[in-house]
């Protein structure tokens, strides 16, 4: 049988053009092609109807039908800014699960957020693109160092997932985090292991949870252990961790032995102080990171470092927001992760005498 052809200058066929060739209701053909008219519709009317609809060429104009639904399969990833690599696994991961069903991830950068240059994101400069378009999105999942664009993206109308977030005081329908406690406890307990007992601490000069709980954390790990830290704050750009710990390795007492930095730019910024201060890491200088960024093979010695799974994050993300359009109340476990161990970290040198 050859296949029709239909003139492409000509309109588009409608359901009502359909519904008048097989002889049926609009609504009838609704059910047929939406795959509803079992136990409504004769069988033999669901054929003729198909029929119809393969003759004219039409096909249901899926668009129109989510706009009708209240519903465009459309979600927002609110991250503090793009350059970021953690961010753009993330998003990897948040798109391929919504590929799988059907919806599609919108990328967006925090108005009035702090990227990895420390510095406003260009976002913060322009106007919000979404202020119109609210109606488009289905759901939104935001990274709890992009929240302040909440009341601004959000208002109280869309489903909302939180992102490495406290579960006690989420803003959203559901919290997904990765294990953070655990990565610093993991970290700790290695440079701890090594014999490592004067410690500093390098964090993020950034008011969020997640770098909360890394401090609370490291504190926690510490006690009882003869231990001693001190925390020194750097923006999260590598120029800024160089000149922090230059500062506080030249500082007046004992020299700490060890660094537990709260991303890998910060480690990267503390490897760069030691090289300039004449220390070697790791046999003067033990340093450990987190995140487990392409940054992380590329200095020398390579770095020790938390690995966090960003991209099974944006996976479970997108997943939760899914549950949550589908009325589902998902309470997702933290993902795990784990200490990577490479060549930043050592045996703690003898004390000088």
């Amino acid at each position: 049988m050859a296949t029709p052809q239909h003139d492409t200058t000509a309109p588009r066929p409608t359901s009502r053009d359909v519904a008048r060739a097989a002889g049926v209701s609009q609504a009838t053909v609704s059910l047929v092609l939406g795959d509803k008219w079992h136990g409504r519709v004769a069988e033999r009317t669901a054929d003729r109807v198909r029929a119809a609809a393969r003759e004219l060429g039409y096909r249901p104009n899926l668009a129109a039908r989510n706009l009708r639904l209240g519903r465009t399969r459309t979600a927002l990833l609110v991250v503090p800014a793009l350059t970021n690599e953690f961010f753009a696994r993330l998003h990897t991961g948040a798109a391929r699960v919504a590929a799988r069903h059907g919806f599609s991830v919108v990328l967006y950068p925090s108005p009035d957020s702090v990227g990895p240059s420390g510095a406003p994101t260009q976002a913060s400069r322009v106007s919000d693109p979404f202020d119109s378009a609210r109606a488009a999105l289905d759901g939104v999942l935001a990274s709890s160092m992009a929240s302040d664009a909440l009341a601004t993206l959000r208002g109280d109308a869309l489903p909302l997932v939180m992102l490495d977030s406290d579960p006690a005081h989420s803003l959203g329908a559901a919290t997904v985090n990765l294990d953070i406690a655990d990565g610093t406890r993991q970290a700790t307990e290695h440079l701890l292991a090594l014999g490592h007992r004067d410690l500093l601490h390098l964090t993020a000069d950034i008011d969020s949870w997640t770098f909360d709980v890394r401090r609370r954390t490291l504190a926690t790990a510490l006690h009882g252990t003869g231990a001693r830290h001190r925390t020194v704050k750097a923006a999260l750009t590598v120029d800024d961790a160089r000149t922090a710990t230059e500062a506080a390795l030249t500082a007046p007492g004992p020299r700490p032995t060890a660094l537990v930095c709260d991303d890998d730019v910060l480690a990267a910024g503390a490897c760069k102080a030691a090289r300039r201060l004449g220390l070697h890491v790791p046999d003067d200088l033990s340093i450990t990171g987190f995140d487990d960024l392409t940054l992380a093979t590329a200095v020398e010695p390579e770095l020790t470092t938390v690995r966090l799974p960003a991209e099974d994050f944006g996976e479970q993300a997108m997943t939760t927001l899914l549950d949550v359009l589908a009325g589902r109340t998902p309470q997702p476990a933290p993902l795990p992760v784990h200490l990577v161990v490479r060549g930043s970290t050592a045996q703690s040198p003898a004390p000088r005498r």
